[in-house]
C-alpha cells in the first residue's frame, strides 16, 4: 500500500524568505515572517505574530508564538521576535508578548535546547544558551552571553546580567549581576564566571578587576549600599566596574545573596 504524507499547512499570508525549508506536518499561520535560509523541522507550530530571522534552525515539536499563559492577556496583538542564526531545539516553547511589552525576544546566535520555555515579554540577549528544560517566567531579562544549565529557572521580572553562568537546577528569585557564577536553590553567588570570561577573551587585568569588585560586594560583610560606596572609593572607574555598579543600583528586585 502506498502511504500518502500529509501536507504542511502554510497560510497564504505567511511570509517566507528565500530558501526556507519546511518539513512535513508543520503548521504556519498568518502573520508569520521567516527569514532567508531558515529550516523548519517537522511538527513545528508557528502561531500568528511569530518573526524568525535568517539562517535559523527550528527543530521538531517546537511551538512559537502561542498566546501567553497569562490571565491578563485579552487577545491584543503581540509578537515573538527571534534573531538570526538562532537554534530552537525539540519541543521548546516561546510565547508571544502581552500589552505590557508587546513582544518576546530572542537575540542573534542564541540556542534554546529541548523543552526550554520562554514566557511572555521575556527579552533574551545575543549569544545566550539555555540548556534543556530551563524555564523563564514572564518579563525576565537575560543579557548577552548568559548561559543556563539544565532544569534551571527564573522568577518573573528578574534580570540576569551579561556573561553569567547559571548552574543546572538553580532557581533565580533575585537579579543576577553580570559576570557571576550562580548555583543552588534559591540561587546564590558562587564566584565570577572566570572560565566564561577567559573564553570570551577578557584580559587578566579585567578579570582581576571584576574579582575585586565582587570581593567588596559579597566578601566584605557590608550591606549593598555600603559596598557600592566602597567600590566607588577604592576601585578606579572602568567600563566593567561601572557596569556592575549601575546594574546593582538599578535592580528593583534586589540582587542574589552570596553562598552561606
Amino acid at each position: 500500500m502506498k502511504i500518502k504524507l500529509l501536507n504542511n499547512f502554510i497560510h497564504t499570508q505567511a511570509q517566507l524568505g528565500t530558501n526556507v525549508k519546511v518539513e512535513h506536518f508543520s503548521t504556519i499561520y498568518e502573520d508569520v515572517i521567516i527569514g532567508n535560509n531558515t529550516w523548519i523541522g517537522s511538527n513545528v507550530t508557528l502561531f500568528p505574530g511569530t518573526r524568525i530571522g535568517s539562517d535559523c534552525k527550528i527543530f521538531p515539536g517546537a511551538v512559537i508564538g502561542a498566546i501567553p499563559q497569562d490571565l491578563k492577556f485579552h487577545g491584543e496583538h503581540s509578537t515573538v521576535e527571534i534573531g538570526d542564526r538562532v537554534i530552537v531545539r525539540e519541543c521548546a516553547t516561546i510565547n508571544r508578548g502581552t500589552e505590557a511589552a508587546g513582544t518576546t525576544k530572542v537575540g542573534n546566535d542564541s540556542m534554546l535546547m529541548a523543552y526550554v520555555h520562554i514566557a511572555h515579554d521575556c527579552n533574551i540577549g545575543a549569544h545566550c544558551i539555555l540548556a534543556n528544560s530551563t524555564n523563564l517566567a514572564g518579563h525576565v531579562l537575560v543579557e548577552d552571553f548568559a548561559y543556563f544549565g539544565g532544569m534551571s529557572g527564573a522568577h518573573q521580572f528578574t534580570k540576569i546580567g551579561k556573561h553569567c553562568f547559571i548552574s543546572g537546577g538553580s532557581m533565580i528569585g533575585k537579579d543576577v549581576p553580570p559576570y557571576c557564577l550562580v548555583m543552588r536553590n534559591p540561587a546564590q553567588y558562587a564566584g565570577i564566571n572566570s572560565v566564561g570570561l577567559k573564553r570570551q577573551h577578557f584580559s587578566k587585568e579585567d578579570i582581576h578587576l571584576i574579582q575585586d569588585v565582587y570581593r567588596i560586594l559579597y566578601g566584605s560583610g557590608l550591606n549593598t549600599s555600603q559596598a557600592l560606596l566602597k567600590m566607588v572609593e577604592e576601585i578606579p572607574s572602568s567600563p566593567h566596574r561601572d557596569y556592575i555598579i549601575q546594574f546593582v543600583r538599578d535592580s528593583k528586585r534586589g540582587i542574589i545573596k552570596g553562598i552561606d
